[in-house]
Order: structure tokens, then sequence, then C-alpha cells
């Protein structure tokens, strides 16, 4: 194995965000004493929030903005009388509390642990991913944790890149590799920063001629066999 740094993403590779986000939600609106069906409010969050977070990764929006305006732009659909400002500091505790775990990756997390140093790099908010990935019993693995709100930039930026391995005991691109769901944010802030990438993609996306991951796994128990080959003297 060439690798000896390990950068993981978080949600949708460690962690099953939606499960996660849904949960949360659902506590948030029971909370807030709204009673209303909750599958229609959800859906209409669920494409907010990921327009704003595209925004935020592109610069056009800040984290404190996008993490009203998601609810702001949500109730006024559905429930105009609901404080999005109350909602979005109930919702990052209850968030903070919820985590999912995704088939394999605890053990994933410590067989990378056995070779190396593991990182969780995350566009996440700092407060709320490091207590969920404690939530999950993942923190033992970490040696660091890199968010986008505590360095000012998000992948795909090189900047994000950059701070992440700052935190690392030693980083040599040649021995990095950055292991994450998104194409757009992990694979192409890879390729960016010019060190090896594995894609997990559980649901067999199409890939980007552009954006060139350099492997490509379906389960995360493929990871480390995915990553020895590799570190073989004809791999690709």
């Amino acid at each position: 194995m060439k690798h000896r740094l390990f950068l993981l993403d978080l949600d949708d590779t460690l962690l099953d965000f939606q499960a996660s986000e849904r949960e949360a939600f659902a506590r948030l609106l029971r909370a807030l004493g709204h009673e209303a069906p909750l599958e229609a409010m959800y859906r209409d969050y669920q494409a907010i929030n990921q327009s704003l977070w595209r925004q935020f990764e592109q610069g056009a929006v800040s984290k404190d903005a996008l993490k009203v305006q998601r609810f702001q732009a949500t109730f006024a659909l559905h429930a105009p009388g609901l404080d999005a400002v109350q909602a979005s500091e109930h919702y990052l505790d209850m968030l903070a509390e919820t985590a999912v775990l995704i088939d394999g990756a605890a053990a994933l997390c410590e067989a990378l642990a056995a070779l190396g140093e593991v990182g969780v790099i995350t566009n996440g908010v700092e407060r709320i991913q490091t207590r969920r990935i404690e939530a999950a019993g993942l923190a033992r693995f970490m040696s660091f944790v890199a968010t986008s709100e505590a360095c000012g930039h998000a992948k795909p930026d090189p900047r994000f890149f950059q701070d992440a391995v700052a935190k690392a005991r030693h980083f040599d691109r040649a021995h990095t590799v950055i292991i994450g769901d998104r194409l757009d944010a992990d694979i192409l802030g890879a390729q960016r920063f010019g060190i090896d990438s594995c894609w997990f993609n559980p649901q067999g996306l199409p890939g980007t001629p552009d954006i060139r991951p350099s492997c490509e796994v379906r389960r995360l128990d493929a990871v480390v066999p995915a990553l020895r080959g590799l570190s073989r003297p004809d791999a690709a």
C-alpha cells in the first residue's frame, strides 16, 4: 500500500446523510409544534438545501446565510408562522445527535487507521460534524477533522485541501488519497490538488470525461483492495 494519508469525506461516504437529515428534520418539526405531513415539506427543504450548498461551494452564499435561508425558503412555502432562525439553531443540535453509518464505514476507518493516518474532510459545520463523528463511534480512528467552516474555503477549492493536509502529521502528495462520493467536490478537488482519489459510487452513476478518479468502488469494503491495486507497479 503506497498511501499513508487517507482523507475521508463524511456525508454519504461514511455517514448516511439522507437518513440522518430526515430524522433530524422530523424531530425539528415536532419540537416546533408543527404537525402537518412531513413529506412535501422535507422534499422541498432538500431541494432548497442542495441548491444553497452548491452556491456555497461556488462562493455565492456564506455558511451563516445558508443555515437560515434554507428554512426561510421552506417555511415560506409550507409554514409561514415558523421562525427560521430558531429552526436553524435547533436543527443543528438535532443533526449533531443523529449519525447513521453506511455499511462498512467503521471497518474501513479501522483498516485505514492501521495503515496510516486518517482525516475527515467535510464541507459541513465544524461543531456538528465533530459531534456526529463522535456519535457514530468513528472519532477514535481520526487524527483530525478539516471543515470548510474553519478553513473559509470549500471543496473542491485547492485551498481547502491545503488547509486539510496541514493538519496531518506528515503529508506527501504521492502517498495521499481522498475517498469520497462526490465527483464535483471530492474527486475534482483531488484532481486539482494533485493527489489520488477513490470514488465511492454505490449507485453506479456515470462519470464525466473531465473528472477522473484514480479508482472507483461500489462498496466500502472494496476501498482497501482498490487502493492496493493503485500501489502495483503496473497500475494505471
